[in-house]
């Protein structure tokens, strides 16, 4: 199977992935939600606010969306089939799974639970509920393993990774959402990419008609002149 061989090849890029979400998980699991939400918001600047509150809109949906042009303007259209079905199947997936969790976001929660969290980065607009999972960090990581896969370039594994890790911290830094949504959000992402490009390159879901038809006669052929 195409995926299977294209997982393995690109090893260092979902190992990589793979450890760094560990870690996250043992650390979600060794402080509660406050605690680790404060141990990841120790450090704040100025030009980090910025920074963060330009950068976390790389993964509202529209950086997948003008990847997906870029791609069909240059004819790579299983590409494009790719990575708009990754970041298709991950939007649906987080929007159901904030409509039945229902978890608070941090300034709602801190609100509830009477702690006093005042960095708030000014000009961000602050959420009370569905928290869980990221939507953002879903999308962010939907892109880049979709095109870590497409394009199975070592020289861009590294960036498309740290730009994926970048856009789910930016959610915690700006107090949008807890650790435990970043992590799932990761998950539901490369998940996503993943069957993406099993649908498209192992399945061929879309395959052009012109394609199927020339598929048919060889096979057709191939069945009438055994050998």
């Amino acid at each position: 199977m195409r995926t299977l061989k294209r997982l393995t090849k690109l090893n260092y890029y979902f190992f990589s992935a793979l450890v760094i979400l560990l870690l996250a998980i043992i650390f979600n699991f060794s402080f509660s939600k406050t605690e680790g939400f404060i141990l990841l918001n120790r450090f704040h600047a100025k030009w980090l606010d910025i920074f963060f509150k330009y950068l976390t809109n790389l993964g509202d949906g529209l950086t997948s969306i003008l990847a997906v042009i870029i791609l069909l303007t240059i004819r790579k259209k299983k590409k494009a089939f790719t990575v708009a079905l990754a970041y298709i199947y991950s939007g649906l997936l987080v929007q159901a799974a904030k409509r039945i969790f229902h978890m608070p976001r941090p300034k709602y929660f801190f609100e509830q639970t009477l702690f006093q969290y005042t960095h708030f980065v000014e000009g961000v607009n602050m959420h009370d509920q569905n928290s869980f999972p990221s939507g953002h960090t879903a999308s962010a990581f939907a892109l880049a393993t979709a095109l870590v896969l497409v394009f199975k370039k070592k020289e861009i594994s590294f960036y498309c990774l740290f730009f994926a890790f970048l856009i789910g911290y930016s959610r915690i830094y700006l107090a949008q959402h807890f650790l435990v949504d970043v992590i799932f959000g990761a998950v539901a992402g490369i998940s996503c990419a993943i069957l993406s490009y099993h649908q498209v390159y192992d399945l061929k879901l879309f395959r052009s008609a012109k394609l199927n038809r020339r598929y048919k006669q060889l096979k057709v052929t191939g069945q009438a002149n055994p050998i």
